[in-house]
């Protein structure tokens, strides 16, 4: 195999930008996209970056002898069946985030992908930004010694709209989801049990869902160490993504992005732009790094950088979270069906 031929399904905001960094990609070629709305304006967009396939039906690509691998960006509901399906058809996947809403139904995915011997890479693509990745290495390096503490901080510069909220999953499987699998990246352990508290102060919409706008979640580790989370729908000052890891022989930490490094310094205070706006911006070359990543696993049989597992576990804590809300009290990963 000297390149990966790729079938996206879902010609969406995200379907589109893995279609653009794979594009980018000598090791790799678009062969076709699907979309239940195959409009004309998505016909003429494939057609001016020459993906010569465009169709309403996702078995046309997943039948397509002359495609190694499937990327699926389409709605969650629709994963677990879209990756039973490629895995039985000899396809690798790459899959966004979450696999799905339901353990059960992850877990059966991740059976039929086992049974294939395929691959499955999860879209936890925060894993690839320049910051958090290098924060890992050291880390990993043992240069702030045994782990104590993980703090993360995630907040949207603005609350989505009712219509996503409506079917979002809701703020612990849709948001922190990203955050409790950082938090497991960092600490090199296992989630064992999950503390977490939350409210609506952002927008009464969230309550007309069940859902939280602002949450707070302690997670404990099988090695010892605590990680606690703070998630907001809504930071008025834009889009707030910052990580420290506290141990032993010290501490390191990982500050947003911003457009420039420019400080004004005068009279009036000391100021500087907000962070980058959103995730688009702030994780436009972690999109990249994790496609690389995932094509040069397929194309040399080298192990996924994030994999199928940590798809579950994420999925995992966030349940925990949902129930540690209703019941006030921690939960155990272990006491989860």
């Amino acid at each position: 195999m000297s390149k990966v031929r790729v079938g996206i399904i879902g010609a969406g905001r995200i379907g589109k930008i893995h279609a653009d960094n794979l594009l980018r990609m000598a090791e790799a070629e678009v062969v076709a996209i699907s979309d239940l709305f195959a409009s004309e304006e998505l016909m003429a967009w494939a057609s001016a970056r020459g993906i010569g396939i465009v169709t309403t039906d996702s078995t046309e690509l997943i039948g397509n002898p002359d495609i190694d691998a499937i990327f699926i960006c389409s709605s969650t509901d629709t994963h677990v069946p879209l990756i039973v399906q490629a895995a039985e058809a000899g396809k690798h996947i790459f899959c966004e985030k979450p696999v799905s809403m339901d353990v059960n139904r992850t877990r059966e995915a991740l059976h039929a992908v086992e049974k294939a011997g395929v691959k499955l890479q999860i879209g936890f693509n925060r894993r690839f930004d320049h910051n958090f990745k290098r924060l890992r290495e050291l880390v990993g390096q043992g240069r702030i010694g045994e782990t104590h503490l993980v703090k993360i901080t995630s907040r949207d510069p603005n609350p989505p709209s009712p219509e996503y909220i409506k079917v979002s999953g809701g703020i612990f499987m849709d948001m922190a989801i990203h955050d409790f699998d950082m938090a497991r990246f960092m600490a090199g352990s296992e989630v064992e049990s999950v503390f977490a508290q939350g409210g609506v102060l952002v927008d009464p919409v969230f309550a007309e869902y069940d859902d939280l706008d602002t949450a707070i979640t302690t997670l404990t580790f099988a090695n010892g160490a605590f990680a606690v989370i703070d998630n907001s729908r809504r930071a008025a000052y834009g889009y707030d993504q910052r990580v420290e890891v506290f141990g032993s022989k010290g501490a390191a930490s990982a500050d947003n992005d911003y457009p420039n490094t420019v400080v004004v310094s005068d009279e009036a205070g000391v100021v500087r732009d907000k962070p980058l706006h959103f995730f688009l911006e702030r994780y436009n070359e972690a999109y990249v790094e994790e496609t690389r990543m995932f094509i040069d696993s397929v194309l040399h049989n080298r192990p996924l950088p994030v994999e199928g597992f940590d798809g579950l576990q994420a999925e995992l804590i966030a349940m925990a979270a949902k129930q540690s809300v209703k019941l006030g009290r921690p939960v155990k990963l272990s006491g989860l069906a």
